[in-house]
């Protein structure tokens, strides 16, 4: 909460600036200046840059805690002068046991990566589903947070196990393959949201209605494989509305009890490749 200016008390802002120990900024990390006896004075959020500059604060001394999803926290004293003052760099490490993934191209294995869509039906049990055709490019950069993702998926590869319910679903009630045969996802932003855990930010287009999607991403490591090359994995998941996407399809089997639930979990299960270029096995 800001503070209002006392005329017979002199002000001053505090700043900071939030890093990794290898010198990336920390964005959107969050500084808590409390009074000597525990009392939230200010809170203020870190730019993209992670820049943190406080409301004035009256001149005295402080405590300062400094946190971020995904790092380690920390606390400062500082002394708030007529000039200001500054705590200079901030280390927060990033709380994981993984080094993250090496910086640049790297290509989604279709054959050891898996997408399942999963629905409620009849409000009892659930139905799973998997794309067998998918692809997709990653973009590991540095900062991690400016990484991005493209990935696309043939929507007449649903596959239920059940031919009749297959053939339901690649039709206008559901997914519409004759008019809009591809699926597709864009990232625009990557965020720590705790230890190897980050939240994607994108948008998806299904029957050729986009909409924000965040997909709620653990990461699990990387390293050589058997053929020469690196690999990494992930795990995505998140929860869509499926009239989002005009996926409308409404029957009632009896009063009140639909045959296909409002929601559809998806779950990706991903093994990335480093290089431009799936292996040639």
């Amino acid at each position: 909460m800001p503070n209002t200016p006392n005329p017979g008390h002199s002000y001053a802002v505090l700043t900071a600036e939030l890093r990794t120990p290898d010198r990336w900024p920390v964005p959107h990390g969050i500084v808590t200046v409390t009074d000597l006896h525990g009392q939230q004075i200010a809170r203020a959020e870190a730019d993209a840059g992670g820049h943190v500059v406080t409301d004035p604060l009256p001149v005295g001394t402080y405590t300062v805690i400094v946190t971020a999803p995904g790092h380690s926290p920390t606390a400062r004293t500082a002394v708030v002068a007529g000039s200001g003052a500054t705590l200079g760099v901030v280390n927060l490490p990033r709380v994981s046991e993984l080094p993250l993934p090496a910086e640049g191209p790297w290509v989604i294995d279709p054959t050891h990566s898996g997408v399942e869509a999963t629905a409620r039906h009849l409000g009892l049990a659930s139905v799973k589903g998997r794309f067998t055709d998918f692809g997709g490019r990653i973009h590991i950069a540095r900062p991690i947070e400016d990484s991005w993702v493209y990935a696309v998926i043939r929507a007449d590869t649903i596959d239920t196990g059940n031919k009749l319910r297959d053939d339901h679903l690649r039709t206008a009630d559901f997914l519409d393959v004759a008019r809009h045969p591809r699926i597709e996802y864009r990232s625009h932003r990557l965020t720590a949201t705790g230890a190897d855990l980050w939240a994607l930010d994108g948008e998806l287009t299904i029957n050729s209605i986009t909409r924000p999607v965040r997909l709620d991403l653990r990461y699990h490591g990387s390293g050589p494989d058997a053929f020469g090359g690196i690999r990494a994995g992930f795990l995505a998941s998140t929860e869509l509305s499926r009239e989002d996407f005009a996926i409308s399809y409404h029957q009632l089997v009896r009063a009140g009890v639909a045959a296909v639930g409002p929601s559809i979990r998806v779950e990706l299960n991903i093994e990335a490749v480093y290089g431009e270029e799936l292996p040639q096995l």
